[in-house]
């Protein structure tokens, strides 16, 4: 120790009768024989009568007292086992070998406890008392440790003959390397450790301090004498209570510091020398470490190891985390950690910091985070470093109270949530869920304690080091990471990926989202992820180094800058490098698991997180939950939950938990998409576009559904889309956000080009192409059209409750239900049926129902047309009838509004306001027509007086019509109850051949309702005009009309008029069938000629042409207009005779 110390007691030296010769002369031989003979000489024996001991000086600092001194013996020597006190007890307890060496002796019995509660110990404890006080034993050493003394420049400056060049020894004896010197001093120190009075200097620097905190007298007392090893004890607790700075705790002096840190160093090495710990542990040691040899500290270690072992015991325990708490003061109390460190502490400049006091370079923490530092920039530190550092790492994460700022600041969150947990680190775990589940719950300071115990022990490098963890995660460990080396890094991120899996377990599942909560606030302590980005963090987000923190950052920002230019483009510039892209890609996939882990999002969103999210617990629900509620979203919330959003629509296997539920779809259907996607959001798209596949589960479905309802609140969020329609948008669509509304902006803008021929698009062709992409996505599900479902969420609840959303099948149930609907809903159901129906790709049920048949019927035909297509091969044998039936529902549909019928409203595009402008009139903007126009074409088709392309049109309509009465919407309406009266049977069978309407026409007489009697009165005057219109005629006739009319063109009752003047030929022989069919067919006319006679000149023609008596009325028409010509004749002569004979006059 340092010159300027005192003694702690003064005290009388007898003269030592032996000569220093004597002792040279004995250099040579072994060195514990020499110290026996040395402390033999009866210069040191026992310098007090039996009864009488020493007394020490009082409290006040006055004089010592010493007792009259004996008569002197003259034997060669003095020996403490021929003193009657020690007698018995050398007997009982020392071997017989050692009775004659006062060294031996000396040690047997001050390591018993017997001993300490007699008047032997005040005889030992004077005779230890006299021999370190000698400044003849400094003789010894000069002897013995010359070379030493020489190498040790502390040592060799100190003053001679007061003591303290031994002392100096004592101190630097870890770098002693001479074997008899280390033999000496290792003697002395047993010596001078077993009571704090024998230490140089430390009772002038303790004497207040250890009145104050009453841990005993520095008078020589019944008790205290005997109870030195529990004084330094007390000190080292009071020291703790500081530090932890406990109410009402006592201030020690620095002085005092000192010395109890300097001694705590000292007996480092070996536990023996801690005589608190020794006595309260000695049971301990055999039972948990009985093969481990003292020294070096080995003891300890193997102490701290099993400290929180059952069978350990509560004093033991105690002293340990005492000792513990001193490290974490000051390494070098650690001797195997100070040792193994030595070199790389000053390699790396770990004990030299100008902007620190010395105290806070000495703390386990600085060191810890001075070497990990340095472990993390890739520099070499030795494996003993690294295993001592692991180890200690450990001890922080096991015990909260060796962290003074977890005590002092987690004081109320520990007794109010975590009391009774103070083993194997899960006091640390239940602050750390309390901080994990409720921010507001733990104070700051304790969470920013957290933090750094957690920066500290930096369980991220090596999961073992969190004993609680590791111990919940062995199985998962075994099972699902088998394949990863023990200790690796990547073991976290492996759990991590396994989280909400069938491998995990439910304890590990808590542990690990602890750790990682606290792990995802600070980038550095997920050690991959700082090797490969450290320089693209330095470059591009201003980062410190790795043991330095900056109170102005707030958590989790240096990542959010990593992942913002993670995604940029090469136009963009500043990227990531590869390997770091990668790493950011990995954090983002792990950290989609829970909405904790995103330390930007929380503190951002923890308002609306408790506003809209309370009763979201399950895993993933609190994100979708906040973009379901984006709009609603505070500003500063709703941009960091956009952004995610943005960067998931590029790499939507950031989506975690998605892309485990999607893992059979992607298997079968997507697996070359998502093993080769480079940020294209290709996956998303395959994803949506199988979401109908057998292979797609309910989660996965419901997990695309859910993307595709988020991207619809803002275009950015349609990776794919953004790409290909930024600029578009830009020039055609500014200030439009919404997805839905940009995609109908674009679409306008295509249709309006389409429609005018314009030379130059003016959107783009990898628009056009990505703006068909989410055209057909949004036609599946109603909830993608935002303004159809708030228009028609009522009616879906009233009519389709039980219909599922997906694959359209709601919006089909509206548009059957099309009669029920609100007039709100009806109308924007009308209007994408119009959409639909100008582009059938968009009906998802039609191109979903007869996706097969369009492969086989209509693969080159254009997607426009699609429907046409099919309807052409509706009644092929080859059709598909759920295609079929699809198909007819579609005709039926057009058939209702001539909108909805594209084509015919091209063709009949100066027709229908010239034949049926009073409907027009009549008919609001928002109703539809109820198949009005269609009917009035259809007459109007019958007079013959439609344009040749709106006629074409119609004869379809009528042909197709004639064979599904369901296609005439006007029939429908007024003869339901007709048909279903009359016409039940042909009705219930669904054959599409005309029957129902044929059996309407047998019971015209029998039809009560007026307005379907003149619907069939209607087809009867329609089926005049052409024979196809009539399918059961024209089925019965048809061998004739190729034999008879083979020559007539069909159409405007052409081949209708060959038929009726073959029936009248009495030289032509019909087939009994057809002649049948024409003699019902001409007396349903005349019916119908009686009832409703004709409307105008053209009705009275074609009755005249169908009529039986055709050749009778059309002579008496001659005739008639014979004699009305002769009549004129006749009297036009006679006008002119009569102006000649007037102009004669």
């Amino acid at each position: 120790m340092r010159a300027d110390r005192s003694r702690i007691i003064e005290t009388k030296v007898l003269d030592f009768p032996i000569a220093i010769a004597n002792l040279h002369r004995q250099l040579n031989s072994d060195l514990f024989p020499l110290i026996g003979q040395l402390a033999n000489q009866k210069s040191l024996k026992r310098p007090y009568a039996q009864n009488q001991a020493a007394v020490p000086a009082a409290v006040n600092g006055g004089s010592p007292v010493v007792a009259a001194s004996p008569p002197r013996r003259r034997t060669s020597g003095w020996k403490l086992a021929e003193e009657g006190a020690c007698r018995e007890d050398l007997t009982r307890l020392c071997p017989k070998h050692s009775w004659n060496n006062n060294l031996a002796v000396l040690e047997c019995l001050q390591d018993r406890k017997e001993v300490w509660w007699s008047e032997r110990y005040c005889l030992l404890w004077n005779y230890k008392l006299n021999l370190t006080t000698d400044p003849k034993f400094e003789s010894v050493a000069v002897e013995v440790c010359k070379t030493t003394i020489t190498d040790i420049k502390e040592c060799a400056a100190e003053e001679r003959g007061k003591g303290y060049l031994v002392s100096c020894l004592v101190d630097h004896r870890g770098n002693i390397t001479e074997y008899q010197c280390n033999q000496y001093i290792t003697k002395m120190t047993s010596i001078v450790f077993s009571d704090y009075r024998l230490i140089c200097g430390f009772m002038d620097n303790c004497r207040e301090d250890i009145n104050s905190l009453h841990c005993g007298s520095i008078s020589t007392g019944e008790k205290d004498v005997h109870s030195q090893g529990e004084v330094i004890a007390c000190l080292e607790k009071g020291l703790v209570r500081e530090a932890e700075e406990q109410p009402g705790v006592h201030a020690i002096r620095p002085d005092c510091k000192k010395a109890i840190m300097r001694v705590a160093e000292l007996s480092s090495d070996d536990f023996h020398l801690d005589r608190y710990l020794y006595f309260s542990c000695r049971e301990d040691r055999e039972r948990f470490c009985e093969n481990t040899p003292a020294g070096e500290g080995r003891v300890y270690k193997c102490l701290f190891n099993h400290k929180f072992e059952e069978a350990m015991s509560e004093k033991c325990r105690e002293a340990l985390t005492t000792r513990q708490k001193l490290i974490t003061q000051d390494y070098k109390v650690s001797y195997s950690l100070a040792k193994a460190c030595k070199t790389d502490l000053r390699k790396y400049r770990c004990s030299v910091d100008t902007n620190m006091p010395r105290a806070r370079e000495a703390r386990l923490s600085y060191l810890l985070l001075c070497l990990e530092s340095a472990v993390h920039r890739g520099r070499t530190v030795s494996g003993e470093c690294q295993g001592e550092m692991l180890d200690y790492r450990r001890m922080l994460m096991e015990d909260f109270s060796l962290s003074p700022e977890i005590v002092l600041h987690c004081r109320g969150e520990i007794e109010a949530h975590c009391s009774g947990l103070h083993r194997k680190g899960r006091t640390l775990h239940c602050l750390m869920r309390v901080g994990r589940e409720d921010m507001g719950t733990i104070d700051n300071l304790c969470q920013k304690a957290l933090q750094t115990l957690i920066q500290e022990a930096d369980p991220g490098a090596d999961y073992r080091i969190d004993r609680a963890l590791n111990e919940a995660c062995e199985s998962v460990i075994q099972t699902a990471c088998k394949h990863i080396r023990n200790g690796d890094p990547m073991i976290l991120s492996c759990l991590m990926e396994h989280l909400y899996t069938e491998k995990m377990v439910e304890d590990c599942e808590h542990r690990l989202l602890e750790l990682q909560y606290f792990i995802a606030r600070d980038w550095k302590l997920d050690p991959i992820l700082y090797k490969k980005c450290q320089g693209d963090a330095s470059r591009l987000c201003h980062t410190h180094s790795w043991n330095e923190t900056s109170e102005m950052m707030p958590p989790g920002a240096i990542f959010s800058c990593l992942y913002r230019h993670a995604y940029r483009t090469e136009e963009q510039g500043r990227r990531l490098s590869r390997d770091c892209k990668v790493e950011v890609q990995r954090i983002l996939h792990q950290r989609a698991l829970d909405v904790k882990l995103d330390p930007e999002l929380q503190r951002r969103c923890m308002t609306d997180l408790g506003k809209w999210c309370s009763e979201k617990t399950e895993s993933g629900q609190e994100l979708e939950c906040l973009q379901d509620h984006l709009e609603e979203l505070v500003s500063e919330c709703r941009d960091v939950v956009g952004n995610l959003t943005e960067l998931a629509s590029e790499d939507i296997q950031i989506e975690t938990l998605l892309m485990r539920a999607c893992e059979p779809v992607i298997q079968s259907h997507c697996h070359e998409v998502a093993d080769n996607q480079i940020d294209t959001g290709d996956l998303m798209e395959c994803l949506v576009q199988n979401k109908h596949q057998k292979e797609m589960n309910d989660k996965c479905a419901v997990g695309v559904t859910h993307f595709q309802l988020v991207q619809i609140k803002d275009f950015r969020f349609s990776y794919k889309f953004k790409m290909a329609c930024k600029e578009d948008v830009l020039k055609l669509c500014p200030n439009i956000k919404k997805k839905v509304d940009v995609v109908l902006c674009l679409s306008t803008t295509v249709r309006n080009d389409t429609l005018q021929d314009v030379k130059e698009q003016r959107v783009s062709v990898k628009c056009r192409k990505q703006l068909r992409v989410e055209e057909l996505e949004m036609s599946e599900d109603v909830r993608l059209e935002p303004e159809l479902y708030d228009s028609c969420k009522q009616d879906i609840g009233r009519l389709c409750q039980n219909v599922a959303f997906g694959n359209a099948q709601v919006i089909e149930c509206l548009k059957e239900n099309k009669r029920q609907l609100t007039q709100r809903c009806h109308h924007r159901v009308f209007k994408l049926q119009e959409v639909e129906m100008m582009d059938p790709e968009l009906d998802f049920q039609l191109m979903r129902v007869c996706k097969q048949m369009i492969r086989r019927f209509c693969t080159e035909a254009d997607a426009k047309n699609m429907l046409q297509c099919l309807k052409q091969n509706k009644n092929s044998e080859l059709m598909d009838p759920k295609c079929k039936q699809m198909i007819t529902k579609r005709q039926i549909t057009q058939n209702t509004d001539y909108r909805l019928n594209p084509v015919l409203r091209k063709s009949c595009k100066a027709d229908i306001p010239k034949f049926c402008q009073s409907i027009l009139n009549k008919a609001t903007g928002d109703s539809e027509l109820e198949g009005q126009v269609v009917s009035c074409l259809k007459l109007k088709y019958a007079d013959q007086r439609l344009s040749p392309d709106c006629e074409d049109q119609i004869r379809v309509i009528l042909q197709e019509s004639a064979l599904d009465y369901r296609l005439d919407p006007q029939l429908q309406i007024h003869c339901t109850d007709e048909i279903s009266r009359l016409c039940p049977e042909e009705a219930a069978a669904q054959e599409q051949t005309g029957q129902v309407e044929e059996c309407l026409k047998v019971n015209l007489l029998k039809i009560k309702v007026e307005g379907c009697k003149k619907e069939v009165l209607n087809i009867l005057k329609e089926s005049k005009a052409d024979i196809f219109v009539d399918p059961v005629l024209h089925t019965a006739c048809a061998l004739d009309i190729k034999h008879q009319c083979a020559a007539i063109p069909p159409g405007r009752g052409r081949q209708m008029s060959c038929l009726m003047e073959a029936l009248q030929d009495k030289r032509v022989r019909l087939q009994p069938e057809c002649k049948k069919r024409l003699q019902d067919r001409i007396d349903m006319w005349s019916y119908a000629a009686k009832v409703a006679p004709a409307e105008g000149f053209s009705d009275l023609a074609m009755q005249v042409m169908t009529s039986p008596s055709k050749t009778y009325i059309l002579a008496m028409i001659g005739l008639s207009v014979c004699i009305l010509f002769l009549f004129g004749l006749m009297c036009g002569r006679i006008t002119k005779r009569l102006m000649q004979e007037q102009k004669d006059r």
